[in-house]
């Protein structure tokens, strides 16, 4: 069970408890860069899917999902900035990156796109830098220094009976 713990732990970690503000500071710089590109990635979803994707059996609804999910991550990105939703938003922009590209060949559920299409390559160039931003943060904020845990310590006397005890 502790083990268990520990890497519950591990994957809440947050920058809050980080020795240097540096590391911090620039953890958040990556989390919102990040979740930027991936909300950017989701309005250009949202926009294909009104534009006539939703239409497209299987694609569509996972355009209309891509383009909800991706936001709701990235806010909560910004917001908690813990460790296993940097490395989320990082997966998220990859595969979402990786099924374009599959969709161009070989085709995905039967639907073969190509990179020609408006918006394809801005895509791609939005969603590998997303995963690169926030892995880039995941590994920053899994590898630096905690403050260390303070130390439960008895208190210290006062007055007259601290005089005494020194004696």
């Amino acid at each position: 069970m502790r083990n268990r713990e520990l890497v519950i732990r591990f994957l809440l970690r947050g920058p809050g408890a980080l020795r240097s503000r540096l590391v911090g500071l620039t953890v958040l710089l990556l989390s919102a860069g990040g979740a930027g590109l991936l909300v950017w990635s989701a309005v250009i979803h949202l926009r294909l899917w009104s534009d006539g994707y939703r239409d497209i059996s299987v694609i569509g609804p996972l355009f209309l999902v891509q383009g909800i999910a991706t936001i709701i991550l990235a806010v909560a990105i910004v917001a908690l900035r813990r460790l296993a939703l940097l490395a989320a938003g990082a997966v998220a922009g990859a595969a979402t990156a990786v099924g374009l590209l599959l969709t161009v060949h070989p085709g995905l559920f039967g639907f073969t796109e190509s990179l020609a299409v408006p918006y394809a390559k801005l895509s791609l160039v939005i969603e590998f830098g997303a995963a690169f931003v926030l892995l880039a943060g995941t590994v920053l904020l899994a590898l630096a220094a905690r403050r260390p845990a303070a130390a439960v310590t008895a208190p210290v006397p006062s007055g007259a009976a601290a005089s005494r005890r020194a004696d």
